[in-house]
């Protein structure tokens, strides 16, 4: 098992919520400021294909994302994420972490902290196909970061 600080597993307050969509799921999430809006709206898609709770923070997996606006950015971040869950290691995240945010070029390293997802442990939430720039929203605005993304189940 990983060596992990107390920080590390310091699990932030839920600042997401889904709302209602045909044949999709709308996630909205905010934060104190963008980057926090982004690792809200990752661990809501993880929570939304498992009760969260059963996962135990054993491991790390860290991705990377790239785009061309902050659009493309939050879905390849996303995308990244859901990568990791639907092949090997079959990862799900209880926390994510967005360890660099490079605004100028469009650019995220992030880690997740989880487990493997083993049927029986976890309880099989609903299966997440894809993320969609349908009606996806990011908003950064002082006093105001959140983001709208619809993922397709």
């Amino acid at each position: 098992m990983e060596e992990f600080t107390e920080e590390d597993l310091k699990l932030p307050p839920v600042k997401y919520e889904y709302l209602d969509h045909t044949a999709d799921v709308q996630l909205h999430a905010w934060g104190d400021n963008l980057e926090e809006a982004f690792e809200q709206c990752a661990m809501a898609m993880f929570a939304y294909m498992t009760e969260i709770e059963y996962v135990e923070m054993k491991e790390a997996q860290e991705i990377e994302a790239t785009g061309h606006d902050m659009l493309s950015l939050l879905f390849h971040f996303l995308d990244e994420f859901l990568f990791l869950f639907c092949a090997e290691p079959f990862f799900i995240a209880r926390k994510v972490k967005i360890l660099e945010f490079d605004r100028a070029n469009f650019h995220i390293k992030a880690r997740g902290y989880g487990e493997e997802f083993q049927l029986g442990k976890h309880p099989q939430g609903t299966e997440v196909k894809a993320i969609t720039y349908s009606n996806m929203q990011v908003h950064d605005n002082e006093g105001q970061h959140e983001v709208f993304v619809i993922i397709d189940i």
